[in-house]
């Protein structure tokens, strides 16, 4: 054993003294050196130059492959967002541009390493639209178009059932007549648009009276108009009727248009004038003439009484009674029913048959009733109060509920709405008050409940109070009466017959 080892001391020396002296490693810890001086703090060895030359290459060329990889991707996600979320207020010329895409220029003698241009050739390129002529170096607005569906319908594997323009064969349960047959499509509408109405004021009486005008009403079948003493044509055709000092609280044509029936407040007598014999009735007993049905009368009476009296015989049918007193009363389209209004807000609804009362609302927000309308196709009912408020009530609610809702409540005027009337084609409802204001008349558009604006012409200042008004049968004509006396009469251009 000590041979042994006295030959492996000989033989480390002999390779102790072959070896260089370059090539002897310090005997240090691995991984660290000494420090600069005596004392000092140890550091890490310093790895060979060779390896930490490569190691540093290689580190480099990893980083900029992966820049240029995410530089490219970023670019391609970029170009994709523009070509599918593109503006659609983007000019035509821009969109070609980014389709046909850069200019080929020529190839740059770069220093990249092998590594980045294997990355760039492994790369997949950017799919771009390509013209079929490749001689064509730009594309029209046309061959652009064309060629967007061409590859649109290459994605799609073919042309969509919505896309197809051809036309489809209609079966035989398709066919119907709308499809096989034309009319006159740029005629004028039937109905009565709203926001402007056309009218023109026509013709008035000649000889206005120094008393307020309290009743005007067309005859039903002639174009004649009752204007409270006065009775004359629309073609300007005066005949005098009642004697010289009779102060008329109202006067109406009878239902079948042969006599006109005036009443007084100066007297309880009412007149009948016979049109077509040219006499003139006394019938005493009778005031405050209000509505006529063709069979009755309907009048107002004190302490809320209300009186039936026949046409023909002039005598007393029956009487009906509410409570308060009777503010506005008419009858309903039918002539079957009487819708009276009382001071108290409320509304009865009479059956003038049985002379019954089968229903009794409360008019919505009302305090005081001053007037009721029913439309002449039975479809509405409007009634007015001192609140400045007009409501519109369906018929059937008014004959059915006990708290019905109005369908629209209508607020154009600053007073109270004293009088009201419905258009025979239910388009127009006219609304009116006597009280302080001037001008107070307005005409509303039923369809949309909405004011004619060019009625009435304020700058004119012509219309004054309204105490009555009314529509000729045909809606041609509408005419108003004014405390000054005077009758104003205005066309409707939009009705053809008077």
């Amino acid at each position: 054993k000590k041979k042994k080892r006295r030959r492996r001391r000989k033989r480390k020396r002999k390779e102790k003294k072959e070896k260089k002296p370059n090539d002897r490693k310090p005997r240090t810890r691995p991984g660290w050196k000494a420090g600069a001086g005596l004392g000092g703090p140890p550091q890490k060895a310093a790895p060979s130059s060779q390896s930490s030359t490569a190691e540093e290459e290689e580190r480099r060329l990893r980083q900029r492959n992966c820049l240029t990889l995410e530089e490219k991707e970023a670019a391609v996600e970029r170009s994709l967002e523009e070509l599918v979320f593109s503006d659609v207020e983007d000019h035509e010329d821009a969109l070609l541009r980014r389709v046909q895409g850069p200019r080929v220029q020529g190839h740059k003698d770069s220093g990249d390493s092998e590594v980045e241009n294997e990355a760039k050739g492994n790369f997949p390129p950017q799919k771009k639209i390509v013209m079929k002529n490749a001689s064509k170096s730009e594309l029209s607005k046309d061959n652009l178009k064309t060629r967007l569906k061409e590859v649109f319908q290459h994605a799609m594997g073919g042309v969509p059932a919505w896309a197809e323009t051809h036309k489809r064969k209609m079966s035989s349960a398709d066919e119907n007549d709308l499809s096989q047959r034309t009319g006159n499509c740029i005629s004028a509408s039937a109905s009565l648009p709203r926001g402007i109405l056309k009218i023109c004021q026509h013709v008035h009486a000649e000889h206005p009276t120094a008393a307020r005008i309290s009743s005007a009403q067309f005859h039903p079948c002639a174009q004649i108009v009752v204007v409270a003493r006065l009775l004359f044509q629309i073609i300007y055709l005066e005949k005098p009727t009642m004697p010289g000092r009779f102060p008329i609280f109202k006067a109406c044509f009878s239902a079948n248009g042969e006599e006109v029936l005036a009443t007084s407040t100066h007297s309880k007598a009412l007149y009948v004038y016979d049109m077509l014999a040219g006499k003139l009735i006394l019938v005493y007993q009778v005031r405050a003439l209000k509505e006529d049905n063709g069979s009755f009368f309907l009048l107002n009476g004190i302490a809320g009484h209300l009186h039936l009296l026949s046409v023909k015989t002039k005598e007393l049918i029956g009487s009906m009674k509410i409570n308060g007193r009777v503010a506005a009363s008419t009858f309903s389209s039918d002539s079957k029913k009487v819708y009276a209004s009382s001071g108290d807000g409320e509304v009865y609804v009479w059956d003038v048959n049985s002379r019954k009362c089968f229903n009794r609302f409360a008019d919505e927000g009302s305090l005081y009733g001053l007037s009721i309308a029913t439309s002449r196709k039975g479809q509405n009912v409007a009634c007015s109060s001192n609140c400045r408020v007009v409501n519109i009530y369906n018929q059937d609610s008014c004959l059915q509920e006990t708290n019905p809702k109005p369908v629209k409540a209508i607020m154009k005027l600053v007073t109270g709405v004293t009088s009201l009337t419905f258009n025979p084609s239910t388009e127009i409802l006219a609304i009116a008050s006597e009280k302080k204001m001037k001008e107070a008349v307005r005409l509303i558009h039923l369809p949309s409940c909405t004011v004619f604006s060019n009625f009435p012409v304020i700058k004119k200042k012509n219309t004054s109070h309204i105490h009555t008004m009314d529509f000729s049968p045909k809606s041609g004509y509408f005419a108003l009466g004014n405390e000054k006396g005077k009758a104003l009469m205005y066309r409707l251009h939009h009705y053809s017959d008077l």
